[in-house]
């Protein structure tokens, strides 16, 4: 798979991206990446599997994330990760201008993709959100959320652990244990990354009704970090979505013993939508 680098400047910082493309290109898809990791494990089973169907792929790493600058787990605002999506968007339509553009958001890019398109309305054919973070499966500690509030207004880049367990990544202790090893992948988050989007994922349920574009919805029924019922709850509010839950799943499909069945299920929802 031959990936082409494409690199430009929001909010101060380098943001990295990369694109790639099938022979025939029948659409183009931005993948969002989960909070802590990055676009680089997105290579091995989504952008295959979505090339399968004659989709160029464009990722990116978010800012505090990946190859991508920034303090790691920090971000400028919610509106400014916002920003910067649009910003790729617009890269992958000056790169692909002929064909319809999909948005594919796991966990935290599930929160980005949903919220963007109820917000900002755009030209985006269509949405994938693979365990969007919605709700979080557990409750943080008390004093940790007190602190965050108080750090938020005098100190918003402070970075405290993010208290997510490597082991709701998947059930497969491999896919753990490739998520631990990897360098690029960080635990850290400040208040200015988690609070609003914590808040933005409450938002994004009670104005479920407001999205106008399909998309479809994939969760695990036993995710430990993002809440299943958080996606119940935005499919039964909207009027455009599939949900399929994912029995005995956790947190990253593509990355769990379902991997096979998901990324069909994905590529068959996506070939209907062209």
């Amino acid at each position: 798979m031959l990936l082409t680098d494409f690199s430009f400047k929001a909010y101060d910082e380098v943001i990295c991206g990369y694109y790639t493309q099938p022979t025939i290109t029948k659409g183009v898809v931005v993948i969002v990446h989960g909070f802590g990791e990055h676009s680089g494990r997105y290579k091995e089973r989504v952008i295959p599997a979505l090339m399968g169907e004659g989709l160029a792929v464009v990722i990116y790493d978010n800012i505090g994330h990946g190859t991508s600058g920034g303090k790691r787990g920090h971000c400028p605002s919610y509106n400014a990760l916002l920003d910067i999506l649009e910003m790729v968007m617009s890269k992958a339509k000056s790169l692909f201008p002929k064909v319809p553009l999909f948005l594919y958001g796991h966990s935290m890019g599930g929160n980005l993709v949903l919220n963007y398109a109820i917000q900002r309305p755009s030209r985006v054919k269509a949405i994938v959100a693979s365990s969007p973070y919605l709700r979080l499966a557990f409750a943080p500690p008390k004093w940790k959320l007190l602190l965050g509030k108080l750090m938020l207004s005098i100190m918003p880049s402070l970075t405290l652990p993010s208290g997510l367990d490597p082991n709701g990544i998947s059930t497969l202790g491999k896919e753990v244990d490739k998520y631990q090893k990897d360098p690029l992948v960080h635990d850290k988050v400040s208040p200015m990354y988690s609070l609003p989007m914590i808040r933005a994922g409450v938002e994004a349920i009670s104005r479920a009704d407001e999205l106008r574009l399909p998309a479809l919805l994939i969760h695990g029924s036993e995710d430990p970090i993002i809440d299943v019922e958080g996606s119940r709850e935005f499919h039964k509010n909207a009027s455009t979505t599939t949900l399929q839950i994912y029995e005995g799943a956790y947190h990253e499909l593509h990355n769990d013993f379902c991997a096979e069945t998901v990324l069909e299920t994905v590529r068959n929802w996506l070939r209907q939508q062209l």
